[in-house]
């Protein structure tokens, strides 16, 4: 005990530390929780205790405060329940099965027990939220302890949490307690749960988990009785210890975390890998005719995608991280992601990749996912591009490394682009007017998002970037201006032209090459901005005698050009381009004749929507 409270109190240190090197303006609430979990696998159901230290780090008073109650979503005529009836394209997963639950069959929350500093609190559960008026006021830079009793039931899996997964994991345990909503600089974030995106405030979390014996736990934080457990925890897949009694306690620890995921089945296979850096992988499936291979390659390839990661991305803060077969499809959780598990080697590589690389996107970065998906999940996708780019070349998984990972991505964005139903990045998550609509804007553009925005400044600016990017806002929840602030530092460059066409409109790019005239010995090239969205432009021009050169056509709003992409190309800047203007001429010192082609974006850098006018060919 003497050994944990040491611990505690350096976990408690180390958290206070970093909200204090938070920018000025931009701090940071903090909360420490301690919760018993007494689980009842019979009846799918446990009994909590819930201590909750919050610090108010912000200039305001608080009166009130707000937690989520995740698992009420889960009961007929829920807000959730309700929005996927009457969404046009349901997630299939949902669909209509939540009005369809029994009662033991829902998932809930009851708060039997709820004080704050020994006082007993008012409070009223309003769907997912739990509204609690404080019984004094917090004050800037005071803190207040929160007690809680409650009973909850675990759903039926239908969305990331639940038991009895389409696979027979038994307990899927994400987003499965009460838990403070986040208060920021925008105030409290207390969104009813529909099944999308969330946003928590960082902390430490010691939770202490009592289940029948034979159940295997992983997911977030340092297991802290690993000779009480075995369970492979003792350092090899050992079965739990013979002692008296049906259940086990399974103690955890987890420092500087915004949420808390776990995971549990009788039969779950507990494999580890340790890297050359001390990271520690654990991998948590069921063996089977069709998991076994695939789970047995995984560890390694995963080696070779943290180092990767590492290296391009920023290093990764933690001393583990868990793979662990469970839930509907890939969520991701702080130091640990939940899987479905049976599945071909590229497409667990794949998923594994994506959700690992949510540690830097969402569980480090911390942006609020609500209102900024496309920055978690386009981010997340785009990096995942690139990973999977790499572990192709390495010969790790099927399929071979290509120039350009993202020309998929590219192409669907262009194609959904005319189809009348994307909505501006800037719309909140939860309020895109369809599915299709919300995954194209989180997932797609946000992905092409970060690749044109290396068209636009270069690698290497970008490259800088994004490890800057990462090491100024880890545990400080940054928004779409403070990242393309640190964009604007590395490369020199104004881009908030760019944030504001790209992120807050559905405006589209589109340039053409209107003609190509002789002029005396000289040659006239007229291109045109067809889109409303203006972008720099790379044009290549190719010669008969083999020659090419690379013109560069800033905007004149971004207040400088890149540098040269290609050293084995000529590369010249010419005048920049005024967006208000429609068309620009690049006049040629070579005559007409000696032209073969003309080229905007030879690189497929720029997302324009209709690339067939990019082209001018003299055979043509």
């Amino acid at each position: 005990m003497q050994k944990f409270s040491l611990l505690s109190l350096f976990l408690s240190f180390f958290s206070i530390a970093v909200i204090t090197q938070a920018q000025p303006d931009r701090w940071q609430q903090a909360v420490e929780y301690k919760m018993d979990i007494d689980f009842d696998t019979k009846q799918h159901q446990f009994s909590g205790k819930q201590t909750l230290v919050y610090y108010n780090n912000s200039p305001d008073q608080l009166d009130r405060v707000f937690y989520h109650l995740y698992f009420n979503a889960f009961q007929p005529g829920s807000m959730m329940d309700v929005r996927s009836r009457t969404i046009p394209d349901a997630d299939p997963r949902v669909s209509d099965r939540i009005s369809k639950l029994e009662k033991d069959e829902m998932g809930y929350h009851k708060i039997q027990v709820l004080k704050q500093n020994g006082k007993d609190l008012q409070f009223e559960v309003a769907g997912t939220i739990l509204e609690v008026q404080l019984a004094e006021p917090i004050k800037p830079g005071e803190k207040a302890e929160f007690y809680m009793e409650f009973d909850s039931q675990v759903p039926v899996q239908i969305r990331r949490s639940g038991r009895d997964n389409a696979e027979g994991i038994a307990y899927s345990m994400a987003q499965w307690y009460p838990k403070m909503c986040e208060y920021d600089y925008q105030g409290w974030h207390a969104n009813p749960y529909i099944a999308r995106e969330f946003y928590g405030v960082w902390g430490d979390y010691d939770v202490s988990i009592t289940i029948d014996r034979n159940y295997t736990i992983g997911g977030t934080g340092y297991l802290q009785n690993p000779e009480d457990i075995g369970h492979g925890y003792a350092g090899e897949n050992t079965d739990p210890p013979k002692k008296k009694g049906k259940k086990l306690t399974w103690h955890f620890v987890a420092p500087q975390v915004h949420d808390f995921m776990w995971a549990a089945d009788p039969d779950y296979t507990h494999d580890t890998f340790t890297r050359a850096d001390g990271l520690v992988l654990n991998f948590f499936y069921q063996k089977n005719d069709n998991t076994t291979d695939s789970w047995v390659a995984l560890p390694a390839i995963m080696d070779k995608a943290f180092e990767y990661i590492n290296k391009n991305f920023g290093q990764y803060p933690y001393k583990q991280y868990s793979f662990i077969q469970g839930g509907d499809g890939g969520m991701e959780y702080p130091m640990a992601t939940l899987i479905t598990g049976e599945r071909s080697l590229g497409s667990l590589v794949g998923v594994s990749v994506h959700e690992l690389l949510h540690s830097w996107y969402q569980m480090v970065l911390g942006t609020n996912e609500s209102l900024y998906a496309w920055m978690d999940e386009g981010f997340t996708s785009y990096a995942s591009s690139r990973v999977m780019n790499h572990l192709k070349g390495l010969g790790l998984i099927p399929g071979q490394m290509v120039e350009n990972p993202l020309v998929g991505t590219y192409s669907g964005y262009a194609g959904f682009s005319k189809s009348g139903l994307e909505e501006p990045l800037t719309t909140h998550s939860d309020h895109f007017n369809t599915n299709a609509g919300y995954s194209v804007a989180a997932y797609v553009k946000g992905s092409v998002f970060l690749a044109q925005l290396e068209y636009i400044i270069g690698k290497q600016a970008f490259d800088a970037g994004l490890l800057d990017y990462f090491n100024t806002w880890k545990f400080k929840h940054p928004n779409a201006n403070d990242f393309i602030r640190i964009m604007e530092k590395s490369s020199g460059l104004e881009l908030d032209w760019y944030r504001e066409y790209f992120v807050n409109t559905t405006k589209t790019i589109d340039y053409g090459i209107k003609s190509v005239e002789a002029d005396n010995r000289n040659t006239l090239v007229t291109l045109q901005r067809i889109g409303l969205m203006p972008m720099p432009l790379d044009v290549l021009v190719s010669y008969k005698d083999g020659t090419s050169e690379l013109f560069n056509i800033p905007l004149r709003i971004m207040r400088g050009a890149k540098p040269s992409p290609d050293a084995t190309i000529k590369y010249t800047v010419l005048e920049d381009w005024p967006w208000t203007n429609p068309e620009y001429q690049i006049t040629l010192s070579q005559s007409k004749d000696q032209i073969v082609n003309i080229v905007i974006d030879p690189k497929g850098g720029m997302a324009d929507v209709e690339s067939e006018n990019n082209t001018y060919s003299s055979s043509n």
